[in-house]
């Protein structure tokens, strides 16, 4: 994998790069859509491709893991090809889901140990077996293995929990670059910045994970329950020390807002649920504010959902049309509001970037994310 960057902005630490993978180039900043078993819920891969204009998405190796298995996904040539999607892909390590959900789990030296929220069955996660996971899975870009502390944890834990979360790079590290690609195109791994609301402790990590000299490197642990001002001090502190000639991905980040203001800190990568799951339930996120579109106000406008997109979506429903099959429970709401709100996460990151090239970046993010967050 290689990152060139492109452009910078002044009164702002935002940048404009080029990540090239064997699947593609990625143009950052990029905003990541999740798809957690290898799928967007309600959102075929031509949709991501040609309307969405995804340049790269994600998948989960603790869900792919559980299900379908590695076997099968080994037996399909990897997950590129057993979901049709040939653009690079971005698989987490499964910590998170580990800990968010699995309710008998336990951390050990050795890795995590947790019981399958499927079937019950037990399974262990060490930092070596999650880099053969993804292997065999064939993202493009794999991630560490660590523990993702809440963020109101005392500082005793956060410790305690980098600690372990350290060695546990180590381990992944070595193991990373004592094994091979399964299918031939070659793979990246990112080490993940933790250490909770800490700033000392986000600067250790941030130091050993710097150290390394990986293709690219994650900040993780933020967005769990710290205020947003709090989480955008972090960035700020992790982004002082990791390299500047490598991607900086924030994971599980966030709101329009977030992103624009995560970009204004440096970061270059960002994936989060909301566009879909917040689009599933009636959120629609526009360049002029959010819908609620069970909302009685949208039920006689009869004007597009966002009338500057350029998303089919767009084009063709309204916001009544759209409040009808809400309220009436068809699951075309659910998929016409995912692939708007997807597309619309993108055209913001792609705005962003156009502004950070134009160098006027600094005075463009303050009114988006004032428009952007308001209620319409």
């Amino acid at each position: 994998m290689d990152f060139q960057l492109q452009a910078t902005s002044p009164g702002s630490a935002a940048r404009a790069g080029l990540i090239t993978t064997d699947h593609g180039t990625i143009e950052t900043p990029i905003f990541m859509p999740v798809g957690t078993v290898g799928a967007m819920k309600g959102v075929h891969m031509r949709e991501l491709r040609d309307d969405i204009k995804a340049q790269i998405i994600l998948g989960n190796t603790y869900h792919l893991y559980l299900r379908p298995g590695t076997e099968i996904l080994r037996q399909a040539g990897g997950l590129h090809k057993f979901g049709g999607w040939d653009r690079p892909i971005l698989t987490d390590s499964g910590g998170f889901q580990v800990f968010s959900l699995s309710e008998n789990r336990k951390l050990t030296e050795e890795g995590a140990w947790f019981r399958s929220h499927i079937d019950g069955s037990k399974h262990l996660f060490t930092p070596e077996k999650v880099v053969d996971i993804q292997r065999v899975i064939g993202s493009d870009i794999m991630m560490a293995l660590d523990e993702c502390p809440p963020g109101t944890s005392e500082k005793s834990y956060a410790r305690k929990s980098l600690d372990l979360t350290l060695r546990w790079l180590r381990r992944g590290w070595k193991h990373f670059n004592d094994t091979a690609p399964v299918y031939g195109h070659s793979q990246a791994f990112f080490p993940i910045v933790q250490g909770c609301t800490y700033a000392d402790l986000r600067r250790e990590s941030a130091s050993e994970v710097a150290a390394l000299g990986a293709d690219g490197n994650a900040i993780g642990g933020l967005a769990v329950g710290e205020p947003a001002e709090v989480m955008y001090e972090m960035i700020e502190v992790v982004n002082e020390i990791l390299p500047p000639d490598k991607p900086r991905y924030l994971m599980g980040v966030g709101t329009p807002a977030n992103i624009l203001e995560a970009i204004d800190r440096g970061v270059d990568m960002m994936d989060c649920v909301m566009p879909t799951r917040n689009g599933r339930n009636g959120m629609i996120f526009t360049r002029n504010g959010i819908m609620n579109m069970r909302n009685k106000k949208w039920a006689d406008d009869f004007s597009p959902l966002d009338p500057e997109s350029d998303c089919f979506v767009d084009q063709v429903y309204s916001k009544a049309y759209v409040r009808h099959l809400f309220i009436a429970g068809e699951l075309l709401a659910m998929q016409i509001a995912s692939i708007h709100n997807l597309a619309f996460y993108l055209w913001l990151v792609g705005e962003a970037r156009r502004h950070i090239q134009a160098g006027d970046f600094a005075t463009w993010k303050p009114e988006m994310a004032r428009r952007v967050t308001q209620r319409l």
